[in-house]
């Protein structure tokens, strides 16, 4: 993807994620979001959801991608956001980073109270069904970054009851 520092390491199921990051991710709570990042288009500012969301909590910076139906990776401090994005001069747009999200922007400057795992388990038969879904929960709400089959989602407010909540701890 051209983005510096961006080696994704994708995991498939809550059992592989919660081995590889439990603690980092449990950690987390009691820091405030103080950043974040996304990619962008130059052109026309649309966000290109194939790329990191780049969460910055008092300096641990947590990178989330998400790919194909069931992919996960969690980086920890490694994407450089401030480095110029490269190799995509066969593409027609410019991807850049940016600070603008308007479904992340509300969180800034909140003190994270938890980081729980969330497995997508519908009723019915579901493509979807076992992705692993990131949840960040505030004192004015969650967000979560969820996998939009193939790319990264980002949605607010109550989590669907089809979830199931695999806690991290502290």
């Amino acid at each position: 993807m051209g983005i510096s520092g961006f080696e994704p390491s994708f995991l498939v199921g809550v059992e592989a994620v919660q081995q590889a990051h439990r603690p980092r991710l449990a950690a987390l709570a009691g820091r405030r979001l103080t950043g974040f990042a996304v990619v962008r288009f130059v052109e026309d500012g649309d966000w290109y959801a194939d790329c990191p969301v780049v969460l910055d909590f008092d300096g641990v910076q947590a990178e989330v991608c998400h790919t194909k139906l069931d992919e996960l990776s969690i980086g920890w401090n490694t994407i450089d956001t401030t480095a110029a994005i490269t190799g995509w001069e066969w593409f027609e747009l410019t991807p850049h980073w940016t600070h603008q999200h308007e479904r992340l922007e509300p969180f800034v400057g909140q003190e994270l109270r938890e980081v729980t795992l969330l497995e997508w388990r519908p009723p019915h038969h579901d493509l979807a069904a076992g992705t692993v879904t990131v949840e960040f929960a505030f004192a004015s709400g969650s967000l979560r970054i969820v996998n939009g089959l193939d790319e990264n989602r980002i949605d607010i407010g109550p989590a669907d009851p089809d979830y199931i909540r695999h806690e991290l701890g502290p």
